[in-house]
């Protein structure tokens, strides 16, 4: 397991949190009435699917689609990361990956949540040092 693996739970929740921005942002433009073509001229725009709220609809519909996805991946993710880090033989360690990777937090915050004197630092470099083990472990095994 590398940290880019371990890390991609935390990168797909940003993905949603952005996508939730847009998601109202959309949902306010289509909700804000829009100005009145005040010239008295018919709009070339006059077919079906055209206006702005349709479009505004459309892809309000996509992007909840999108977002759903993306959850129903984070939760995939969540358990696979779960499964792993179970096999983990140290609990200090787990504790570590549990608060870092799951639960998104700070290696500052991290350290603060186990208390006990450990560091930012401290925490940071056991994570490393154990995947830096097991991965070494795995190279030699030919996996």
């Amino acid at each position: 397991m590398t940290v880019k693996e371990l890390s991609q739970l935390y990168w797909l929740n940003r993905e949603i949190e952005q996508d939730q921005e847009r998601l109202a942002e959309l949902e306010h433009k289509a909700s804000s009435p829009s100005s009145p073509n005040l010239t008295g001229m018919p709009s070339a725009k006059g077919g079906y699917g055209n206006s702005k709220i349709e479009r505004y609809v459309a892809e309000i519909l996509d992007l909840k689609a999108i977002i759903a996805a993306k959850q129903q991946q984070c939760i995939h993710e969540r358990n696979r990361l779960e499964r792993w880090i179970c096999d983990v033989p140290d609990s200090l360690l787990r504790m570590i990956f549990t608060l870092r990777f799951i639960n998104g937090l700070t290696w500052l915050q991290v350290a603060l949540h186990i208390g006990g004197g450990n560091t930012e630092d401290s925490v940071k470099k056991a994570c490393y040092r154990y995947l830096d083990k097991i991965n070494a472990e795995d190279g030699k095994n030919g996996v």
